[in-house]
Order: C-alpha cells, then structure tokens, then sequence
C-alpha cells in the first residue's frame, strides 16, 4: 500500500471517512492494517481508532438525513414564509418499502387539496423544509429520510414501515 499521511478506513457499516493515524509518520502500521477478523466480522485493536470510527460512521448518518428536493416544474409564483398557509396537491410513495408503490395521494376519488401551516410542525420535517423553498406552481419531488417522516413508528395506516425513506410529489397551489 503506498504511504499516505491520511488513510481511509472501512469500518464495519460500511462507513467511510477520512481517519488520521495517531502514529508517528515514520511508522509502517497503517490504520487499515489494524483491523482484526473475529467471528468473520472486522474489529478495530485500537479503542482509540475505534471510537473515531464510531464517531465518523454517526456523522456519515446524520450528514445522510434530510430531505432532498427534485424540481420537475418551476414555480412562478412567491415562495411560503414560515406561519403561512399552503395548499398542495401531494403524491406519497413508498408503501411497504418500495418507492415505486404509492401509499396516498391528494389527487385519488374523494380526496381534495391538502392545506397545513409550514413551519410550524404541523406536517413531517421533510415536508416543512421541503416546502418552504417551494414557488406557486412549483412541482417538485422530495425524497425524505425516515427521521424527516414518519420515523420509527411508520404509518401501518397507510402501510408505511418503520424507519422508511419515502417520496412526496409535491405541487404548491397556493399559500395564503
């Protein structure tokens, strides 16, 4: 392995981030030469590498969390401030886990426009975000992560399952 003054290491999540060798540079152990197999599984020998890795893999997950937004159809019109009232028509996919499967949609017999308060926790996370960047006529799609909607519980009403990354097409029609 060619030297290098910050190896990349592996850790068991599959977790990659830059780790930097607590070992004098003039040493030829590097990093990746500490892993260990144990019951078929790789292990750090150094606690102190280890509880970096841990730390990386945690800030890898939480820089994963969110919402991301997909514009299909700009917008003309403002954009919703906090406290406002907004109208949507909303498609949600992700039914039993499979983000081709829609689970409810504004736009099904008998349903109607949904309107709610943005920013105001009256919806999930990764719609107040979601929205709030949003222009009248605007339909985008928003890719939410479980903690940005419906998180652990799921929504078994709808067959949401626990811990689900979930997909909203989403059209403002108007904020008041």
């Amino acid at each position: 392995r060619p030297r290098s003054s910050s190896p990349w290491l592996e850790f068991e999540s599959g977790c990659q981030k830059q780790i930097h060798s607590t070992r004098p540079r003039s040493s030829k152990t590097w990093i990746n030469n500490k892993r260990r197999k144990k019951n078929g599984r790789s292990t750090l020998s150094d606690p102190k590498l280890r509880q970096k890795a841990k730390q990386c893999c945690k800030e890898r997950r939480e820089e994963e969390m969110g919402v991301e937004k997909q514009v299909i159809r700009p917008g003309t019109g403002p954009k919703p401030t906090p406290g406002q009232t907004v109208t949507v028509h909303c498609t949600g996919f992700g039914k039993g886990g499979d983000l081709s499967q829609k689970f409810w949609s504004t736009k099904d017999e008998g349903q109607k426009p949904f309107s709610f308060q943005i920013g105001k926790g009256a919806v999930i996370k990764g719609w107040d975000e979601g929205v709030i960047g949003m222009q009248i006529g605007e339909v985008a799609r928003l890719r939410c992560t479980s903690d940005y909607a419906y998180g652990a519980g799921g929504f078994p009403a709808w067959g949401i399952q626990p811990n689900s990354v979930l997909d909203f097409e989403i059209e403002v029609l108007s904020v008041q």
